[in-house]
């Protein structure tokens, strides 16, 4: 694979600092949202080697009522994360639920209170003397009372674009922790070569994927029920259908445009009640983790229909990689990533060239196994490996202990 250019070279460490274990502030919620997040797999990576306390995610933004059933269904989901405290859920790996405050009100309340929780659960957990890996950046207000050994910032979008946030409040945040983090994880090019200047340390590590498991789905014919009820052929869309993401007409537009085509819509959905009425999709809705290989594989081709927008742009989605290591033909709209999947991916930047590709993709699905050949060895642990090493290369270093 082509990696970024300029890398920025590691500095030799003045001193060498070991962490007995990591606490990571985590971008998404461990109880409800798909496991197949960045954050979420490096920390199952890096939990055999040091034990992990995943904090989820104290929020970027405030739920707003407007949002109408969408408002009730978060505040009721964050309600039942908190009541399940500090758990932990495989070995050396721990998640733990903190009362925060979102949003500029929450800034006070969270450098005095947040620490103080995290603290006493690291404890528990078996970690004083903490790397802290920062994938929500307000988190950045609890750093000082941390005390941590090092800082990893994970910048893996333009979270100052995320739908309903305070945009100048999260990029101070963001400055904060690039000047701050002795490393800045990148994991889309477009980031990359943009602000790795920005940062003290910068490296570039991308997406990995569960080579394994989506390989051996896309190779199988045992598919999910509900999905495999579904009249062939079959397009599908896995992942959340939102509003900072998705392109709702374009979608529309492409389902109307190819009424003999099933399309299956696999994930949660947080755009307005009544949005698609197209009699030829289904939303199943979000799945665990473990069934998402088997719906991708259920589809005859895979879509990634995104909108024009700043996110997209500096985005590098994790459902590329597991798309291609299922092997089905896909279809998506441009983005700056696919620079680095020339001929594996089809391209359309219109609603009409969009359903064209759809039907030259059912029609010549075209070589699985140049897909899967492709991000085979792309696997988490290699990630995750990449950046233990680029660490080490700064001197930090987890001390020699079982987890606990």
């Amino acid at each position: 694979m082509t990696t970024p250019a300029a890398p920025t070279p590691a500095a030799s460490p003045a001193r060498t600092r070991q962490f007995d274990g990591v606490i990571c502030f985590g971008g998404e919620d461990w109880w409800y949202h798909n496991r197949g997040h960045y954050d979420m797999q490096m920390m199952r990576r890096i939990a055999p080697r040091a034990p992990v306390l995943y904090i989820n995610s104290i929020g970027m933004r405030t739920p707003r009522i407007a949002e109408g059933a969408m408002f009730l269904t978060r505040v009721a989901r964050k309600a039942r994360s908190l009541r399940r405290g500090r758990v932990r859920v495989e070995p050396g790996f721990t998640v733990y639920s903190p009362l925060a405050a979102p949003g500029r009100p929450g800034r006070r309340v969270n450098a005095a209170l947040l620490p103080w929780q995290v603290r006493r659960a690291a404890r528990a957990a078996g970690v004083t003397r903490p790397l802290v890996w920062v994938a929500c950046p307000p988190a950045v207000t609890a750093l000082d009372r941390l005390g941590p050994a090092a800082v990893v910032y994970q910048r893996t979008d333009r979270y100052e674009q995320f739908a309903g946030v305070d945009p100048d409040l999260i990029a101070g945040f963001d400055r904060d922790l690039k000047a701050r983090a002795d490393l800045t994880v990148f994991c889309a090019s477009r980031l990359y070569e943009d602000e790795s200047r920005a940062c003290r340390e910068a490296f570039y590590a991308d997406h990995g994927v569960d080579a394994d498991r989506f390989i051996n789905a896309g190779m199988s014919r045992a598919y999910p029920e509900d999905i495999a009820a579904l009249r062939r052929p079959r397009v599908g869309f896995v992942g959340g259908i939102d509003s900072h993401t998705f392109d709702p007409a374009l979608f529309l537009s492409v389902a109307r445009a190819l009424p003999d085509v099933t399309f299956a819509l696999v994930g949660a959905c947080s755009l307005p009640e009544g949005w698609c009425d197209a009699p030829n999709v289904r939303l199943l809705g979000q799945k665990p983790y473990g069934d998402v290989a088997g719906y991708m594989a259920a589809c005859d081709a895979l879509i990634m229909p995104w909108n024009r927008s700043k996110w997209i742009d500096a985005c590098n989605p994790v459902k590329l990689k597991e798309y291609l290591a299922v092997g089905r033909p896909i279809v998506t709209t441009p983005f700056y990533e696919l620079k680095h999947y020339e001929g594996l991916v089809r391209v359309a930047d219109t609603p009409e060239a969009f359903a064209r590709q759809v039907r030259g993709a059912l029609d010549d699905p075209g070589d699985a196994e140049a897909r899967r050949r492709r991000v085979r060895d792309q696997t988490w642990d290699a990630k995750a490996d990449a950046v233990l090493a680029r660490l080490a290369a700064l001197g930090i270093t987890p001390a020699s202990r079982e987890p606990t």
